[in-house]
């Protein structure tokens, strides 16, 4: 049976609506139309650009999709898109597995696609992952391979797809959420529905009250303007802040985002993480610009994104090479002094054909990566080819978008034939891809980045990031980053330093409660949370409490997010509080009964509380949703291994083992319980291939030599004592081990 679901929304009815709200300062947000007073050129520019049509209400002029009662199929499920009257409607499956029919209520986006809002109760707008393609003129999945479930937070009526939450805070101006955690309710409004003046901008009355009150006749500074967001300063990178706002891979850490503020006061930047760039900071997953920007050297010679883009029209302000010769070329502007001096638009340089698509400056050095199915998106990190890295680490190179059939080894050496067989240069790629491997020779390189001024800020960031899984290597250099001049290597320093004992702790992080930027404040608060206030100082004292205010506001703010929710339950239970900590881990899964961090966090609460019955449950209950996680059959096993129940121990380790080969711990585990149970061989097995795993870790090592004499085979025992000597020199009970070895050896023969 197909039954009917619409609900009233939009201006004057039930949430989302526009409903005006002051910004920074008080200040309040204008009419567009107002800015077109002053601005009409801008203004006229900036109508039918993709940020006037980002989101717009459903109608004949809005929607772009075919509604005339066609279909489309994707893994059984037909969604069917037709009219009634004047509403868009769709039939297809809803949260529960049936077909229900969903009236359409606003667009978003407009090309090269076009998505559509649904409402749904409390307040929420959901996002159709059955998309239209502007282009080709049909509708398509965003998922074209994979069949999304209707109990999937990423199937379009799941948490994910959720616009007030995913999608609404780009594509609106001066957008408030509004959650309602009690109720589970939005009263999401907007000043504008789409991206207008106001949103790079910020609230604008104060400004049009100065330019109602100024003589026209009279020039003003940009100071003199009531701007909240001033773009006429100096600094380029003020500019790039103000883009990154939305165009960026980011998380929040205000609950207000208020325009003209420092970018870390309200958003932290994702780092250069494995499942989002390559290992040499080519983007991989869909990142939105900054991150990679960030990378490259126009950045850090004082590019603007105005600079190649209107931001106005969004287009681009030349066309072709042009816009890279504009700089790039024989006599480069005075504003970038360190431009090499060279006609690069000619094929001595890019040695393809003139005029054709390959002799694109675009096509080598900003290569293009499709999101969403249609939407290519171009890398912003501006780098030059490197095929070496290609078959060093396997990472993409501009040549082989072109030549798939061509081997890597032809790109170098067409490279060396064109510019000269030079050595290599260097590259963060090699230390990050060595520790994304978790090979323990990458320390090195990574303290070395960390510590290195010339390196990007995110590139300094992402090695420090990555030294934590490096048991204290690099610590004093991490230390010296917690008084960097950039905020966001003070603030990963400060999470990384998080993990040390509680004195060290105070002694690193307690200076950074007083930091001026939000990210660092709050970061050193979350970490200090749990410790002592008789620790403190009573300066210390004094800045906690407001940081970690700050810092909770922002979860709460949140807590339609599982990720929120895990947030606040670490907070409680560093705090002492494990009711509260154990409720909002409840929160978070029932968000997304996947969420692995909050299921493992909530089994080993209850483990610690002796409450092993509800942890078993926790655990066993999350493996029935996500059967091929390591992680939870591994802690599991743990459980069952510290009450003695050895047998299901095994067999849960011993899947966990299956699903994460190179796991060296878990294989351990494994092994031990394998050894109590009796079955010597299959342990010794695990045992060497947990070492072969982690060679440097002594435990491994100290358990093959106790296994190995327990079984009086005492030439191979004394192999791994070596080994563990080694491993540990200044510590006398493995020398001592040793010697009672070599002791019995030469007493048999």
């Amino acid at each position: 049976m197909l039954i009917a679901f619409t609900i009233a929304c939009g201006p004057g009815g039930d949430y989302p609506r526009r409903e005006p709200a002051p910004g920074a300062d008080g200040i309040t947000f204008t009419p567009n139309q107002v800015c077109a007073e002053c601005h009409e050129k801008e203004f006229r520019e900036w109508q039918g650009s993709d940020h006037d049509l980002a989101m717009q209400p459903a109608n004949e002029e809005t929607v772009r999709g075919d509604f005339g009662d066609v279909s489309f199929t994707h893994f059984g499920v037909t969604s069917r898109f037709f009219r009634r009257g004047d509403k868009f409607v769709v039939n297809t499956e809803g949260p529960d597995g049936e077909l229900h029919d969903y009236e359409i209520k606003y667009t978003f986006g407009y090309e090269p696609l076009q998505q559509y809002l649904i409402p749904f109760p409390g307040g929420r707008l959901q996002c159709l992952t059955v998309a239209w393609d502007t282009k080709q003129k049909r509708w398509f999945s965003l998922y074209p391979d994979e069949k999304i479930e209707a109990d999937d937070p990423l199937h379009w009526t799941g948490w994910s797809q959720r616009w007030n939450l995913m999608c609404a805070e780009c594509h609106s101006t001066n957008l408030r959420k509004n959650y309602d955690q009690a109720s589970k309710t939005y009263k999401t409004a907007w000043d504008e529905i789409d991206v207008s003046c106001q949103a790079c901008h910020g609230p604008g009355q104060a400004h049009v009250e100065w330019g109602r009150m100024w003589p026209k006749d009279m020039k003003a500074k940009p100071e003199q303007m009531k701007l909240v967001v001033n773009f006429k300063g100096g600094d380029s990178r003020y500019q790039v802040d103000q883009c990154a706002r939305c165009h960026s891979r980011r998380h929040q850490v205000s609950p207000d985002n208020l325009h003209g503020r420092p970018f870390m006061d309200d958003y932290m930047v994702a780092l250069l993480r494995e499942n989002l760039y390559f290992a040499d900071g080519q983007i991989l997953d869909e990142v939105y610009v900054y991150g990679s920007f960030l990378q490259s050297k126009m950045y850090h010679r004082g590019v603007r994104c105005s600079d190649c883009h209107n931001p106005h029209t969004l287009g681009f302000q030349r066309e072709g090479n042009a816009l890279c010769t504009e700089c790039h070329q024989a006599s480069p502007p005075a504003r970038f002094p360190t431009l090499k001096k060279k006609n690069y638009d000619t094929p001595k340089h890019h040695h393809h054909e003139m005029g054709s698509d390959s002799a694109r400056c675009v096509q080598c050095h900003m290569v293009a990566r499709t999101y969403m199915v249609v939407d290519p998106r171009r890398d912003h990190s501006f780098r030059i080819p490197r095929p070496d890295l290609t078959l060093a680490l396997g990472t993409p190179n501009a040549c082989k978008q072109c030549h798939e059939d061509k081997p890597v080894t032809w790109a170098i050496d067409a490279l060396a034939k064109w510019y000269g067989r030079k050595p290599a240069e260097p590259h963060f790629a090699t230390a990050f891809a060595r520790a994304r491997q978790g090979n323990p020779g990458a320390a090195p390189a990574l303290i070395s980045l960390a510590g290195d001024p010339q390196q990007p800020t995110i590139v300094r960031a992402t090695a420090i990031d990555l030294l934590q899984n490096y048991g204290g290597q690099g610590v004093e250099t991490i230390r010296a980053a917690l008084t960097d001049q950039d905020a966001l290597v003070r603030t990963v320093a400060a999470h990384v330093l998080s993990y040390q004992e509680p004195a060290e702790r105070i002694l690193d992080l307690g200076p950074l409660l007083g930091d001026p930027i939000r990210a660092v404040r709050i970061e050193a608060a979350r970490a200090l949370a749990g410790v002592g206030s008789q620790y403190l100082s009573e300066e210390q004292r004094k800045a906690l409490g407001p940081a970690l205010e700050q810092y909770v506001e922002t979860q709460v703010a949140s807590t339609d997010t599982p990720g929120a929710n895990l947030n606040l339950g670490l907070i409680e239970a560093a705090k002492g509080n494990t009711g509260g900590a154990v409720e909002d881990y409840r929160h978070a899964i029932e968000i997304d009964r996947t969420f692995l961090p909050a299921q493992l966090n909530l089994a080993t609460l209850y483990n610690e509380l002796g409450r092993n019955d509800e942890a078993e449950k926790v655990l066993r209950g999350a493996i029935l949703g996500s059967p091929n996680n390591g992680d939870l059959r591994y802690s599991l096993g743990l459980l069952l291994a510290e009450q003695q129940r050895l047998a299901e121990a095994a067999a849960s380790l011993g899947e966990a083992a299956a699903l994460m080969p190179s796991r060296a711990r878990v294989r351990y585990n494994y092994a031990l319980a394998l050894q109590h149970l009796g079955r010597r061989s299959a342990a010794e097995r695990e045992l060497l291939a947990a070492h072969e795993a982690d060679p440097r870790d002594p435990s491994i090592v100290n358990a093959l030599v106790i296994f190995y004499i327990q079984q009086q085979r005492l030439e191979e025992a004394q192999v791994y004592a070596v080994k563990l000597v080694n491993l540990a020199p200044n510590q006398p009970g493995p020398r001592q081990m040793l010697q009672r070895i070599e002791q019995e050896l030469r007493r048999r023969n």
